[in-house]
């Protein structure tokens, strides 16, 4: 997020909004939305004309709506610069909207936004029956008669997308057996087609691609830019590019933003889980690279400097956890698992868990002794030495830190921030009208 280390640190409170005048005010008000830094607080509204329009307000002004109304409007979301962006209907045509600026094009619907680091955005689009994608408002040359799982790389100076490179009826069994499907990179598709093909992601650097595809009833691979590998499986979960390559931090910005970078070098190594002969692996170019067989493993992930993996694992059926380098945590949970993370330092591995119907954390293999109704991504300290997260119990919102409930309850609550010296925690919450910034040291 830009500007994350100059956000205002100091200041314990604030109270950025008080809604009981947008109440007043406005007769339909959506659910709420927080910048980052808390400095301001958006909401899409009905306007004194019945008009879908966004308001804004920060703590020194009155809310303010934007100029222009719509049809309708949703999706509001604060981009990772801070720019609010919302997708509109103005007049049955579609566009993105960021700080009342609003796109040029317009199309018969779009969705999906996504954002880069730096605030690019994207969003998959419909027009007269023909599907593409619009990068920062310059649609792709070509369209395509289906498309999803649309991606932008790292740069934003690229978007991707599963697309029907080859038309087909529904009626068409044989010629779908023999390929349809593809990715298309800005609008260029590859140069083989696959039965199905889903779960695109980039590498790092944004010249690579990865996905998983099925070339038969019964064979599955993973394709990297556009070549599959040698062996086939039985299944594929989302393959995944090693990030050996990314520029290195002792500081990183909630946003993955990285800071005194030092460049290390790429590999282009890709890793997935594969089914075979009923159990899952984990493989890594084309060979199985986790030789302990799994009743079911997903959602590998990476340590920043890409020196370790971990995934989801169940080691015994319906028995769920984490499985570090191939060696599962000792700890099991019932219902489910989600969330996984590493700290910024490598050293740490946190998730979230469901078991017998309650929500926890675990990290480094011991759940926290608190359990929750709802709980929210976990967030690590720069340093690595501090885990927090939003949940819900009882109705209400809260904060636990190192597995011990900190400061209020609240209506509604964002998910926290660590300040980049690890010393505090901004909290962004609603509390009755008040919607309020504070600053909580540790």
């Amino acid at each position: 997020m830009s500007n994350y280390d100059k956000w205002d640190w100091d200041t314990s409170k604030k109270k950025v909004a008080d809604l009981s005048a947008w109440r007043e005010r406005f007769p339909y008000i959506e659910e709420f939305r927080v910048s980052h830094d808390g400095e301001k607080v958006a909401a899409i509204v009905k306007n004194e004309d019945m008009e879908f329009t966004v308001c804004v307000q920060s703590e020194d002004n009155e809310p303010e709506t934007w100029e222009n109304g719509y049809d309708k409007a949703w999706n509001l979301q604060f981009g990772p610069d801070d720019r609010l962006s919302a997708l509109v209907s103005d007049a049955g045509e579609w566009k993105v909207s960021t700080d009342d600026e609003t796109w040029e094009n317009g199309y018969d619907f779009i969705w999906n936004m996504k954002f880069n680091s730096n605030g690019n955005i994207a969003v998959s689009a419909q027009k007269e029956l023909l599907y593409s994608v619009v990068n920062n408002d310059t649609p792709w040359e070509n369209e395509f008669s289906r498309l999803t799982d649309m991606v932008i790389s790292p740069d934003g100076d690229k978007t991707a997308a599963v697309v029907e490179s080859v038309p087909v009826l529904e009626s068409e069994i044989f010629k779908f057996r023999q390929g349809c499907y593809s990715i298309a990179v800005n609008g260029e598709t590859w140069d083989r087609n696959f039965m199905n093909v889903w779960n695109p992601s980039f590498s790092d650097d944004s010249n690579h691609i990865a996905a998983s595809v099925r070339t038969s009833y019964y064979d599955y691979y993973i394709v990297v830019d556009g070549k599959t590998w040698d062996k086939s499986f039985s299944s594929v979960w989302e393959p995944r590019f090693s990030p050996s390559s990314i520029e290195k931090s002792s500081i990183t910005a909630p946003n993955g933003e990285l800071l005194n970078k030092e460049l290390h070098p790429h590999n282009y190594s890709v890793t997935a889980p594969v089914k075979r002969g009923g159990k899952w692996y984990l493989a890594k170019d084309g060979e199985i690279f986790w030789d302990r067989p799994y009743f079911q493993l997903w959602q590998q992930f990476y340590s920043p400097d890409g020196t370790k993996i971990a995934a989801i694992v169940a080691p015994e059926f319906g028995k769920w956890t984490i499985a570090l380098d191939n060696t599962p945590w000792e700890i099991r949970f019932s219902d489910y698992l989600s969330d996984p993370l590493f700290s910024p330092d490598g050293n740490g591995v946190a998730c979230l868990f469901k078991d017998k119907g309650k929500w926890g954390v675990a990290v480094d293999g011991k759940a926290w002794d608190c359990l929750f109704d709802m709980v929210w991504q976990p967030v690590f300290s720069n340093n690595g030495s501090h885990l927090a997260v939003k949940f819900k119990k009882d109705g209400f919102y809260h904060i636990a830190l190192n597995g011990n409930i900190i400061d209020e309850k609240y209506d509604d609550l964002a998910n926290p921030i660590f300040s980049p010296d690890n010393s505090s925690i901004l909290v962004r919450g609603l509390q009755g009208s008040s919607y309020n910034r504070k600053v909580i040291k540790i």
